[in-house]
This record gives C-alpha cells, sequence and structure tokens, in this order.
C-alpha cells in the first residue's frame, strides 16, 4: 500500500509517498481502509518534531474515516471514523491508504456526516469534550466564551456547549464566522479579539464574566481571558499562540477564586478517544455538531503540497482521500 513517511523530522520537505506493505490484524486490532484523513496543525507540528515522544520513521495523521477491511466479523465492511494522540507518533497514522487500530478504537462512523467530514472533526471533537465537559464541568444554564472560534477546535467548543445547555455563548475571535457556518449559528454573541477583550467579553456575558472560557489561542490570549471570569470559573487552555510563559495578579486570580486548567488530547490514545467520540454520537447524528466546512479534498499524492500550505500558516481545512 501506499503511505506518507517521515523518517527525520523538518519541514515538509521530509515527507515523502512511499510503498509499504499491507497492514495486517492481530488478535483484537482491525485494519481499516482510509477513506478520508485531515491534516491538523499538529500533523505539521509532529513532522516538525515539535511534539514530544514521536518515534521514527513513521506515518504520521491522526485523524481517519474509513472501512473496517480485517478484524472481527462483527465490525468488517462497517464505515468508521476516529483519532488518537498515539496515531502518527508511535504508531503509524492515518495519512496513508489504510491502518492498522485495536478494535476499542472503532466508533461507527455518523450516517448525517459524509466520509470528509467524519474524517476531519477528531481531533476538535475530543479536545472539546475533553476540556469543555470531562475538565471544565459545563453545566446546562451556565455562559461559555469560546476565544478562537472561528477554528475547527473553537467551532466544536460552541456547538458542543449549546448541545449540552449553556445559557449563552460569547465567541472571540479575529474575524467573526462566516455566515451560515456551523460556528455563526451556535454563538449568541460575537467579540473581537483585540485589546478590549476582557472588557467585551464581561459586556457580552451580562456584567458578571463567564462561567467557562475555552482558550483556543492561548499565550497572547491567556491573561486578557482569566480577567474574563466570573467568580469560581473556570479556564480551559491547549495552546500558546505567540508566548509560552504568561503572567497574572495571583491576588485577582485567588479572590475571584479561579480555576485554571491544561488539556492535551495528545495524552488520550484511540482507543480512549473512541470513547469520547462515542458519547458524542448522539449529538452528530442530529446535527447539533456539524463539521466546519471543508476547503479542499486532496489525494494521497498531493500530501506535501498541502502540509506545505498549513505549514505556511492556511487556515482552509484540508482532508486527504487516499
Amino acid at each position: 500500500m501506499r503511505a506518507l513517511r517521515f523518517d527525520t523530522f523538518g519541514d515538509p520537505s521530509v515527507l515523502h509517498l512511499a510503498d509499504v506493505a499491507d497492514p495486517a490484524a492481530g488478535l483484537g486490532f482491525a485494519v481499516v481502509r482510509v477513506t478520508a484523513a485531515s491534516i491538523n496543525p499538529s500533523d505539521v507540528k509532529n513532522v516538525a518534531g515539535a511534539m514530544e515522544g514521536t518515534t521514527l520513521p513513521r506515518t504520521p495523521g491522526r485523524d481517519f474515516a474509513g472501512i473496517v477491511e480485517r478484524g472481527p466479523a462483527q465490525w468488517v465492511g462497517r464505515e468508521v471514523f476516529g483519532t488518537g494522540g498515539d496515531l502518527g507518533f508511535t504508531i503509524d497514522g492515518s495519512h496513508a491508504e489504510s491502518l492498522v487500530v485495536p478494535v476499542s478504537a472503532l466508533t461507527p462512523k455518523p450516517a448525517r456526516l459524509s466520509a470528509a467530514e467524519a474524517g476531519s472533526v477528531g481531533v476538535t471533537s475530543v479536545v472539546a469534550w475533553q476540556g469543555l465537559i470531562e475538565y471544565a464541568a459545563l453545566q446546562p444554564g451556565e455562559i461559555v466564551a469560546v476565544i478562537g472560534v472561528g477554528g475547527g477546535v473553537g467551532t466544536a467548543v460552541a456547538q458542543l456547549a449549546r448541545w449540552r445547555g449553556a445559557a449563552l455563548i460569547v465567541g472571540v475571535d479575529v474575524l467573526a464566522p462566516t455566515p451560515d457556518s456551523p460556528a455563526e449559528h451556535s454563538i449568541d454573541r460575537f467579540v473581537p479579539s483585540d485589546e478590549h477583550l476582557t472588557d467585551a467579553v464581561r459586556q457580552a456575558a451580562g456584567g458578571s464574566g463567564a462561567n467557562v472560557i475555552f482558550d483556543a489561542v492561548g499565550g497572547v490570549t491567556f491573561e486578557p481571558a482569566l480577567k474574563s471570569l466570573a467568580q469560581r470559573g473556570r479556564l480551559v487552555t491547549i495552546s500558546a499562540t505567540g508566548r509560552v510563559r504568561v503572567e497574572f495578579d495571583l491576588r485577582d486570580f485567588y479572590h475571584n477564586e479561579s480555576r485554571i486548567i491544561g488539556a492535551d488530547s495528545r495524552k488520550l490514545d484511540a482507543s480512549a478517544s473512541a470513547q469520547r467520540l462515542a458519547a458524542m454520537l448522539p449529538a452528530f447524528e442530529s446535527g447539533a455538531i456539524a463539521a466546519p466546512p471543508i476547503d479542499q479534498v486532496v489525494p494521497l499524492n498531493r500530501a506535501v503540497e498541502v502540509y506545505e500550505r498549513v505549514a505556511g500558516g492556511a487556515r482552509d481545512r484540508f482532508v486527504l482521500a487516499p
């Protein structure tokens, strides 16, 4: 079969398409023929050597959708989707014609999603669930602010918050979500992420601040986000854009009884990620969580070109169709 490979870390030029042995399904495993697999920014960082724990040589790719070709009889022929913090890092990932995953990592593909859509929602949905539901423990009726709402993770968080009964959802980003996008439909108010971010979020949240803030940008937005919390509010951060070291007023922090929570979906392997995706299946099937618009579906032999575009800062959403 064909697979995208890298033997050393570096820019996308270290990637090459190679013929490798067809994967085999041992006991407890399944072979999935990949029909779609998104290219996430973390895939590009992985190839660059910016993600810890990767072993080489390796096939990258975290998200996948496909059809089970070999494995337990009850799974063979079924459409599945998934993701994992191990895929593309310590085991070969999805940027190939097939991949091997534990049977426990298989989740039925929602009928409402196309293969391309299902192959693009894994990372974003899992980290949204991990941070918003598990760590921040969002409760119905609470106010949520999503920083970076126009991105894949921010869109997933906004939709998940709406599905789980948030009373008010404030979207924050450089630009407002595009009309009729999943993010635009999920938020109640939009705030531009400028120097007035804190005051604007607090005002949009009714003056007292947000109960939960999910900061998908981090770094430069960390302190303004922390100041935007209501009393005993929870700040979830998953990134450190533009700045890896931050500072804040410790007295304000403890007087407000704020909580800061880090979330890292890399800690969840493919089987653990499948548990989160399974919990969200009703939302996918009902349309409560929709996939962000896909800008381009490209064949595997153009993967390096797309990696270069993502590495160059393109915000477009690309999906490989091996």
